[in-house]
């Protein structure tokens, strides 16, 4: 009789019914089985990608800032639903995050490292259950703590020795935000643009260091002196050719020394050398790396000035693309994100609109579709309001 319960109730039907019901992710246990509670550190070097490309590199520089200053000078309107929000403590954070820094400036600081690392951290301090201050942290300084689901559960700040850790308690708002790109090959991290354009950054700061040092010996192989020819070659001794070299360095090398006269004696005599075609084409050759970076980060290589570049028949349309393709998909993945986070300390459903109207750069496209709804008679007021995004007026409705 025992043994039949026992049957009974070990039966997968039995097994089946007793399950409780859960939801999470089937394959967040199989990510956790490997990385539970262990810090998962970003496989990239942040510091080398900040050092090699935004700080030694022009194109990469300037073409992170043009989508960082472009992203952050967007207005973002919050919404309640279809009402607009006034006088919410959460909005008023954002719109003046902390006694050192204003709303654009942490916006620009979150786009810049989301650009650098592929990852962006904004810590949130409360108080009371209340947000009082939004803070930006480096990347390179946080890690991530998975948990028994595979997810993150906490985040370690590190500096100067010491460790801050943020742990993320469902029962309350979450004290870090996390930005990323989608990385194809890392559960926690995101993929850098400047990782992607880590080569061709690399083909550019060479290309400047090899022209560099080209300008320094004259633009040209400085040549090669030999000590006698035909039946007359020599060799000279170990002491003869220290001293020969380290007069050639001191004397005749460097800009400085560009065009000053040689003087030889004995059997030395010297030989011109210059580079061929092949070999002086390195202009080209950083052209086209720095067009990749562009491409890269996302901005047409037009607007960077970059030679040989004829996608676009103008300024504009590349300007327009720009905004386009580039900077207003980055400013609404990130105002999605801010407002599901800022949702959770508020306590009620908010929404992020990027305010287009307010963009000078659209302009002539805003234009342009302003002059289509106009000339469309067979639409009512209120329809041709709706179709530019404002709302409708009482007896509109009527052609």
């Amino acid at each position: 009789m025992m043994l039949e319960r026992l049957r009974s109730f070990l039966s997968p039907r039995a097994v089946h019914r007793a399950a409780p019901e859960a939801k999470e992710s089937r394959a967040a246990n199989v990510i956790a089985f490997f990385s539970q509670g262990r810090p998962q550190w970003s496989p990239r070097d942040y510091a080398a990608l900040a050092r090699e490309a935004y700080q030694g590199n022009a194109i990469a520089f300037r073409a992170v800032r043009m989508i960082a200053e472009a992203a952050a000078s967007v207005p973002l309107t919050p919404f309640e639903g279809e009402h607009e929000v006034v006088g919410s403590t959460v909005v008023d954070v954002l719109m003046n995050p902390n006694p050192l820094q204003s709303h654009r400036s942490l916006m620009e600081a979150m786009f810049v490292n989301l650009l650098i690392a592929g990852n962006a951290y904004v810590e949130a301090v409360g108080a009371g259950g209340t947000l009082r201050e939004l803070y930006a942290l480096r990347p390179d300084r946080m890690r991530v703590v998975p948990g028994a689901n595979g997810w993150p559960e906490a985040h370690v700040y590190s500096c100067d020795g010491r460790d801050v850790r943020f742990h993320r308690d469902p029962a309350a708002p979450p004290p870090i935000l996390h930005l990323k790109f989608h990385h194809p090959l890392n559960d926690h991290y995101g993929l850098s643009p400047l990782e992607a354009a880590a080569r061709a950054i690399d083909l550019h700061n060479e290309g400047a260091a090899w022209n560099k040092a080209l300008l320094e010996n004259a633009a040209r192989p400085s040549g090669a002196l030999t000590y006698g020819t035909g039946d007359r070659a020599q060799h000279l001794s170990e002491d003869q050719f220290a001293r020969l070299k380290a007069e050639l360095e001191d004397a005749f090398q460097g800009a400085r020394n560009a065009g000053r006269p040689m003087l030889l004696e004995g059997c030395l005599s010297w030989q011109k050398l210059s580079f061929s075609p092949e070999e002086l084409d390195f202009l080209e050759g950083r052209n086209h790396a720095a067009r990749e970076i562009a491409l890269a980060i996302g901005v047409p290589p037009m607007l960077l000035g970059i030679p040989g570049d004829a996608t676009y028949a103008n300024y504009g349309q590349a300007n327009m693309a720009f905004w386009r393709q580039t900077v207003l998909p980055l400013v609404v993945r990130t105002a999605d994100e801010l407002a599901r986070f800022l949702s959770q300390w508020a306590g009620v459903r908010i929404m992020l609109r990027p305010d287009i109207d307010a963009v000078e750069a659209l302009s002539g496209e805003r234009e342009a579709l302003w002059a289509r709804v106009n000339a469309a008679n067979f639409l009512t007021l209120n329809e041709k309001r709706v179709a530019t995004g404002y709302g409708t007026l009482p007896g509109g409705d009527v052609l």
